[in-house]
C-alpha cells in the first residue's frame, strides 16, 4: 500500500502542480488528500473528464507544466475526444499525466457495469496510443520514468490504479445545512407514486437506496430502471422513456450527474412531453465515491433550470414540501423539482440483486402492459 500524503508529496516535488478531474472511489483518498492540500485554482473538481483533459491542455500551454487529471476508468469515453483531438501528438501534442481508478479489473469482484469497463482499460490507452503504467508501491520510479517518457514524447501517459493503493487519508467531512436524508426523500417521493408511474434513477447510492426501499416494502422493481453505470445520462434515457410511453416517467437525478452533461437538459426542455418529470437530490458532493464537492452549492440550480426551459422548479428541504410538490408535478409540462438532502448514507446499504439485463427485461414488460 503507498502511503498517500507521501505520494502526493512526490508529485509535487517532481512540479506536478495542477490537479483537476472527477472524483472515483479507487482513488478517494489521493482525492481528498489532493483537496486538503492543494488550493481551489490547482485542484479543479471538473464536470466531466473532457473538461479535465481541456483544463490540463490549457495550464500546459500557460505555464509548460504537466497537469494531473484523475478519473475512473468509466469516465475515460468522456475524454476520449480532447485525447485524441487535442493532446495526441498528431494534433497539439500536449503533455500530461492520467492517474486512472482501475474499476473491474481483471480477477477483481466488481459491480456488473464495470466489468467490461474493466476488461477494455488497457486495450482502450493502447488504442489511442496512450501508454500505461500500472502502479506498484515503488511509485518514485514509474513517476520519474513517466516525467521522462512526457518530456521527451510531448504526450499523456496514464497511471493505472489497483484497488487499494492509497493509504487512508483521513480529513474532515463536508457538511451541509441540510436534515433529511436521500433515503428518507426518496422513500417519500415514491409513497406519492403508483402503479402507472417509473422511475429512471442515477447510479450510485441513489438507486442503491431505491432498489433496498422496494425491498423493505415488499414491492416489485419492474416500475424502476436502475442506472447503474452511464453517469449523467440518466435524463437521457428518462426523456427517450417518456417519448415512448405515456406513463409518467419520473428522472431522480443527483447533482454530479446533473452537472456532468447539463447541455442535455436544453435539448430535453425543447423536446420533452408532458409525461417527464425531473427530481434532482441535491447533496453537493460525489457521495458515492468519497464524498468530493460539487459545485451544486455554488449556483442556482433553480433559475439554471428555469433558463434551460422548464416551466416550473420546486424545491424541498422536508419531506412535508416533496409531497406537496410531488403533487404539482403531476398532469403539468415540464416541472422540476429539487431536494437539498444532508450527505450520508447507511453503513450497511447494500446493492442490486437484481441484475440490470433482468431490471431491463422487468421493465420493458410492465410497460407494455
Amino acid at each position: 500500500m503507498i502511503d498517500t500524503k507521501a505520494f502526493y508529496d512526490y508529485l509535487q516535488a517532481k512540479n506536478f502542480d495542477f490537479f483537476a478531474g472527477v472524483p472515483d472511489s479507487l482513488l478517494k483518498n489521493l482525492c481528498a488528500c489532493i483537496k486538503e492540500n492543494s488550493d481551489a485554482k490547482h485542484n479543479i473538481i471538473t464536470a466531466n473528464e473532457g473538461n479535465a483533459i481541456a483544463l490540463a491542455s490549457g495550464y500546459h500551454i500557460a505555464t509548460s507544466k504537466y497537469g494531473v487529471v484523475y478519473m475512473q476508468n468509466s469516465g475515460i469515453g468522456n475524454a476520449v475526444n480532447p485525447l485524441l483531438s487535442l493532446a495526441d501528438e498528431e494534433v497539439y501534442s500536449i503533455p500530461m499525466l492520467l492517474i486512472v481508478g482501475w474499476r473491474g479489473e481483471p480477477g477483481v469482484h466488481d459491480e456488473p457495469q464495470h466489468v467490461k469497463q474493466g476488461k477494455v482499460t488497457l486495450p482502450l490507452f493502447k488504442a489511442m496510443e496512450i501508454k500505461t503504467v500500472i502502479l506498484e508501491e515503488n511509485y518514485q520510479k514509474q513517476i520519474d520514468d513517466c516525467l521522462k517518457y512526457i518530456q521527451k514524447h510531448n504526450k499523456p501517459i496514464a497511471l493505472i490504479v489497483h484497488k487499494g493503493m492509497f493509504s487512508e487519508y483521513k480529513t474532515s467531512k463536508p457538511e451541509n445545512p441540510y436534515t433529511i436524508s436521500r433515503e428518507e426523500a426518496l422513500e417519500t417521493v415514491i409513497d406519492t407514486l403508483t402503479e402507472e408511474d417509473f422511475i429512471v434513477s442515477t447510479t450510485g447510492k441513489t438507486s442503491r437506496e431505491i432498489f433496498e426501499i422496494r425491498e423493505r416494502r415488499g414491492e416489485e422493481h419492474s416500475n424502476d430502471f436502475l442506472t447503474v453505470g452511464s453517469m449523467g445520462h440518466t435524463s437521457s434515457i428518462a426523456l427517450g422513456m417518456s417519448i415512448g410511453t405515456d406513463k409518467n416517467v419520473y428522472c431522480i437525478d443527483g447533482d454530479g450527474s446533473f452537472i456532468m452533461h447539463m447541455g442535455s437538459f436544453a435539448v430535453t426542455a425543447s423536446v420533452a412531453p408532458k409525461n417527464f418529470k425531473y427530481i434532482l437530490i441535491n447533496n453537493g458532493a460525489h457521495e458515492s465515491v468519497g464524498g468530493q464537492p460539487t459545485v451544486a452549492f455554488k449556483i442556482d440550480v433553480k433559475k439554471t433550470l428555469l433558463a434551460l426551459g422548464f416551466k416550473n422548479v420546486y424545491e424541498a428541504t422536508t419531506k412535508e414540501e416533496i409531497t406537496k410538490y410531488m403533487s404539482s408535478l403531476k398532469n403539468k409540462e415540464l416541472q422540476a423539482l429539487v431536494i437539498y438532502t444532508k450527505l450520508g448514507a447507511r453503513e450497511d446499504l447494500g446493492r442490486p440483486t437484481v441484475s440490470p439485463v433482468d431490471n431491463k427485461k422487468a421493465m420493458m414488460k410492465k410497460l407494455s402492459k
